[in-house]
């Protein structure tokens, strides 16, 4: 990662997104890693769950720089616990919030400030997004679906977190994930029934 990575002047401090502890009463010191040891580590991930979730790089890149603003703010008052776990609910709440928030004023644009992104490494986010990105097919199917089904389906089928972890994630109920999931599933398969159909005209020809 280059030295600066974003332009962030003493923001203000909020607890608002800080982590549930594992265990509060064993804390008794943490010693937080630097900015740079952060977004080197998480970047990468955060970016590739944002992607999956807003479908193209430009809202991609503007949502993980959110998120790593929104770490930024609440780092001084995270307990220990599990950081991507947290870092994986920070991203999915800002999406979400931000899906709803165009719903209702149809708003296309997320930030205007370009040259605040996060900048690349040696691969940036994007290109090792390039190297095992989703099919294009399945990718339009998810966009297709609404923000909440696509968000549990991403969460679940491709990240491989469990429902009680989508749950916590998301802040809803566990019956609330199921019902997401299996409606969210039944529309992807019937977005892609086509490549099925596609496949059986194929064996049909070749056993010919």
């Amino acid at each position: 990662m280059s030295e600066s990575l974003f332009v962030v002047t003493q923001p203000a401090i909020s607890g608002h997104d800080a982590p549930e502890p594992d265990d509060r009463a064993q804390v008794t010191q943490w010693a937080a890693p630097s900015w740079d040891d952060i977004v080197r580590t998480h970047s990468a991930r955060v970016y590739r769950l944002a992607y999956r979730l807003t479908g193209n790089q430009h809202d991609a890149e503007d949502l993980t720089q959110e998120v790593f603003v929104r770490v930024f703010r609440s780092l001084a008052t995270y307990t220990p616990g599990t950081f991507e776990g947290w870092l994986h609910r920070i991203t999915t709440n800002l999406f979400l919030d931000g899906a709803r928030r165009r719903q209702r004023i149809r708003f296309e644009g997320l930030g205007d400030d370009v040259a605040q992104r996060i900048p690349g490494a040696e691969r940036s986010p994007a290109q090792t997004w390039d190297d095992n990105h989703l099919d294009g097919d399945i990718q339009a199917a998810l966009q297709a679906l609404p923000p909440d089904y696509r968000a549990a389906v991403v969460l679940c089928d491709i990240e491989g977190f469990s429902y009680e972890e989508i749950a916590a994630t998301m802040g809803v109920k566990l019956g609330t994930v199921r019902s997401r999931i299996h409606r969210g599933r039944a529309q992807l398969r019937a977005a892609l029934a086509h490549r099925e159909r596609s496949g059986d005209r194929d064996r049909q020809v070749r056993e010919r």
